[in-house]
This record gives C-alpha cells, sequence and structure tokens, in this order.
C-alpha cells in the first residue's frame, strides 16, 4: 500500500509518502509545494491543484490522508486552509484514490501515544518509524509523513481486527 499523506495549506502544503509492508514502513518521497503569495487566491489554488495531480501521477499512491481543519484562533486562517483542503480533496477524488482525514489529536495521539506532544517529539518520531537519519524538513514535510503514518497504523490496525473477527467466526 502506498499512502499519500498531506499537510494542506494555501502558501505551504506538506506532502508524504510512505509504503506500508506489512507491519513495516518505508519512506518513499517528501517535500512541499508552495504557492506565490503575489499571485491571486484562485491562481495559487489552481497551482496547488495541479501540482498535486502532478505528485499523484508520479508516485501513483494507492491511498491518501489529509489532516483535518484545526484552528481555534484565527479564523481567516481558518478560511484560507480551508480553501486549500477544498482543493486537495477534489484533486484527491479526481484522481480516484481513496481519502481518508485525521485530526491533529488523533495523528499526535497515534504517532506518539499523546495526543498533546509538542511539535519535536512528532517529528523524532516519524524520523524514528521511519528510519531516517534527520528529521523531515521542512515542518509540513514531517507533518505530512504524520498523517500518512496515522493511516498505515489505522488501517493495520482495523485489518488485524478484521482478522481476528474472522479468526474467532472460524474458531468456536
Amino acid at each position: 500500500m502506498l499512502i499519500l499523506g498531506i499537510d494542506p495549506g494555501v502558501a505551504i502544503t506538506g506532502y508524504g509518502i510512505v509504503r506500508l509492508d506489512g507491519d513495516v514502513l518505508h519512506s518513499i518521497a517528501y517535500g512541499v509545494i508552495t504557492t506565490p503569495s503575489h499571485l491571486a487566491l484562485p491562481l495559487r489554488l489552481q497551482r496547488l491543484y495541479q501540482n498535486l495531480l502532478q505528485l499523484i501521477d508520479t508516485h501513483h499512491p494507492t491511498e491518501a490522508s489529509v489532516e483535518e481543519l484545526f484552528f481555534a484562533r484565527n479564523a481567516r486562517t481558518a478560511l484560507s486552509v480551508g480553501h486549500a483542503r477544498g482543493v486537495i480533496l477534489l484533486a484527491l477524488t479526481h484522481a480516484g484514490l481513496p481519502t481518508y482525514e485525521y485530526t491533529p489529536l488523533q495523528v499526535k495521539q497515534t504517532i506518539t501515544g499523546y495526543g498533546l506532544a509538542s511539535k519535536e517529539q512528532m517529528q523524532e518520531m516519524v524520523r524514528l518509524l521511519l528510519g531516517l537519519e534527520e528529521i523531515p524538513q521542512p515542518d509540513d514535510a514531517a507533518d505530512a509523513l504524520a498523517v500518512a503514518i496515522c493511516h498505515a497504523h489505522s488501517f493495520s490496525t482495523a485489518l488485524r481486527i478484521a482478522q481476528s473477527g474472522q479468526d474467532m467466526e472460524n474458531h468456536p
């Protein structure tokens, strides 16, 4: 399974692609898609959409995971990220990718075991879980890898539960 994780934003969208082989995770690619601030919002969103489709076409992920929006303080930032998320979800749907969404709390809980973990703790766990020599940079890429890892763990857990249910049916 090849999972594309996305940390949405208009100026910077982080992406991370991981491969799940059994219980082993491998980092395939990570980075960011940026849009110039001098462009009008519709053009920035168009650029994000096009770059995301190109990324999907290059790597051929089988599933996608996106961090859900959570901004309690700044409505303007929330609206901007909401625009980016809409375009991202449209691109993923256009590409035919099954898409899953996770809150920041779910991602932190899955990666570190603690929903209020610091950014540094998250990044270090991403490094360890993927066997990387250094913490992925920039931060948005590390966050996107964390979203992909969260989905991989959720998928693995659901698969184990389904298999144990089948085992229970086969062994009365």
